[in-house]
């Protein structure tokens, strides 16, 4: 005797749903929840990726002990943080100032903030490439400093000290496109009936710009620190094609070092330590983040 199973209407419809997005739930499986988990089990282990699937041996945590004995650790620790807590506030500011003055005082918005964001959107090795050449001894910015009088201006990205600084200009210069663009939208949905009740008060615009404007964009400037503030945290495009992490140890970033330590020193186990302990930081922050919310948001 042959069972025959009728599926009602609505099993049939669930089932065409579940068909539709069974390929993207595949795909997150392989390409991300397997390599998430498959990260913290190699990274108790002491893993040479070039001898192959299960050659390695567990070191039960002796690679998160290692770490902090590690010099080129901390000095990615350091040069990362220095890199987002100077990149992100510099570039928020500068976005609501010029988104401020753009919508004020500007009659060729769109293409002024087209070019903004043109740096954004282009390719980072062509954008790290001229900035290469803009910081070479015959570029526009040895250039510039010589006319200014600096005798014997640095070599920017061959000197320890002003590496670092020429790159977070450079990543400055790239981002602060996007933000603008963020902040000129958030502008236009304000209400004027604020800004015109400040002007019967006598409120001048610097006024009206740290009492009103800032506060109501409040908002919108707790999704920039979020969203810049995790990207600055994984940056490794300008280190790679700029520096290679060097002089020494002056550009040397987390990201930048997990790749070294995978791909360079093949150390796949210590490589996924350093990704696990990247990836705590950035809990931790977001967590704060996200506990400072109400504040942030609770101008209305």
């Amino acid at each position: 005797m042959r069972l025959k199973f009728k599926l009602s209407r609505q099993a049939r419809i669930d089932l065409t749903g579940y068909a539709f997005i069974a390929p993207n739930l595949l795909g997150m499986l392989i390409f991300t929840f397997f390599p998430f988990f498959f990260s913290l089990f190699i990274s108790f282990t002491d893993w040479d990726y070039t001898k192959g699937l299960g050659n390695w041996s567990f070191n039960f945590g002796a690679n998160y002990v290692e770490i902090w004995k590690d010099e080129w650790f901390i000095a990615a620790v350091k040069n990362t943080l220095i890199y987002a807590l100077t990149v992100v506030p510099i570039t928020i500011f500068l976005a609501l100032v010029l988104a401020v003055i753009i919508d004020k005082y500007c009659y060729a918005k769109t293409p002024i903030k087209l070019a903004l964001f043109m740096p954004y959107i282009s390719n980072i090795v062509a954008v790290a490439i001229i900035w290469v050449m803009m910081y070479s001894p015959w570029g526009p910015f040895t250039l510039l400093v010589q006319k200014l009088g600096w005798k014997n201006p640095p070599r920017w990205l061959g000197d320890y000290y002003w590496a670092l600084p020429a790159i977070i200009l450079m990543s400055i210069w790239s981002n602060v496109g996007y933000a603008v663009l963020i902040y000129s939208s958030a502008i236009q949905g304000l209400s004027q009936e604020v800004f015109e009740a400040a002007d019967v008060d006598g409120a001048n615009e610097i006024t009206k710009f740290f009492k009103i404007t800032i506060p109501a964009l409040s908002p919108t400037t707790f999704f920039l620190i979020t969203t810049t503030l995790i990207t600055s945290f994984q940056v490794f495009a300008p280190i790679q094609i700029m520096t290679r992490g060097g002089p020494g140890t002056s550009t040397n970033v987390l990201v930048y070092y997990i790749y070294t330590a995978a791909f360079t020193f093949f150390r796949m186990g210590y490589a996924s330590t350093i990704s696990w302990v990247l990836f705590a930081l950035l809990l931790v922050v977001t967590l704060i983040q996200w506990k400072g919310q109400k504040k942030w948001v609770s101008y209305e």
